[in-house]
């Protein structure tokens, strides 16, 4: 039996590495390719990206603006996704203050002013309170933002501001659908996604707990394996332990 394609995406100011534990733990079952999200300015335009790159068939995980495109290309193409993961992320649309810090973030980066967003003001909201000494941590989220660099930052804030209301798509997605948030995420928080849990029909919202928005990095071998579980479809949903099921 062949692996199975697997595409993850990542979030705003993101690349591979948010994913390093689940691309290196993950390889012995599934076809891993990271989608890139950074050259397109709409969520709808970094959706078709994607599906132009994708196998005809695949798996498809993503995390924060990852979960976003994610819901859009199983929109797109709903016959084409296998298995969907969501993690900390939301189907809502943005909200009036969110622009407006985003609009200010716009600002920041005109005025040469880049590497202050991802320290000063995002990371606090980023990961638990109790990683924020963690310096390996810290220097690899601030290093992936300066990687992905300030103009694919201002596209991505475009796209997030201009996105339309998800959830009234949700009620279509067919596909076995497994949901992901650390118990405190800050950005994208618990309530998201059980709203999500409760309108996608065949869904299952797991809450780990220590964790925050980053929770692939945040709490890696337990966000590996329930994507282990999810893609081998050994029911991911009995875990007995440390995290809470709900749905």
């Amino acid at each position: 039996m062949g692996k199975e394609p697997l595409i993850l995406l990542p979030g705003t100011l993101c690349d591979h590495r948010l994913w390093g534990h689940q691309v290196q733990h993950l390889a012995d079952i599934a076809d891993i390719s990271i989608g890139d999200i950074t050259k397109d300015d709409t969520i709808k335009g970094m959706a078709k990206s994607i599906l132009s790159n994708a196998p005809e068939k695949f798996a498809l995980a993503g995390l924060s603006l990852g979960g976003i495109v994610a819901m859009e290309v199983v929109h797109q193409a709903p016959e084409r996704v296998t298995n969907l993961a969501l993690l900390d992320s939301n189907p809502n649309g943005p909200k009036p203050e969110q622009i407006e810090a985003w609009e200010k973030f716009n600002v920041m980066v005109d005025e040469g002013r880049f590497s202050e967003i991802t320290e000063k003001f995002l990371l606090p909201n980023l990961i638990h309170k109790n990683r924020l000494a963690d310096k390996r941590l810290i220097a690899t989220i601030c290093d992936m933002a300066e990687k992905v660099g300030s103009e694919a930052y201002k596209r991505q804030l475009k796209a997030v501001a201009s996105r339309s209301d998800a959830t009234d798509k949700l009620k279509g997605i067919q596909c076995p659908t497994l949901l992901l948030v650390g118990r405190e995420d800050a950005v994208c928080p618990v309530e998201f996604h059980k709203q999500m849990s409760f309108l996608i029909p065949n869904s299952k919202l797991a809450v780990v707990e220590d964790c925050g928005h980053l929770s692939s990095m945040e709490q890696p071998a337990i966000i590996t394996l329930y994507l282990r579980q999810w893609l081998l479809e050994v029911n991911p949903f009995e875990r007995q332990g440390e995290n809470e099921i709900e749905k």
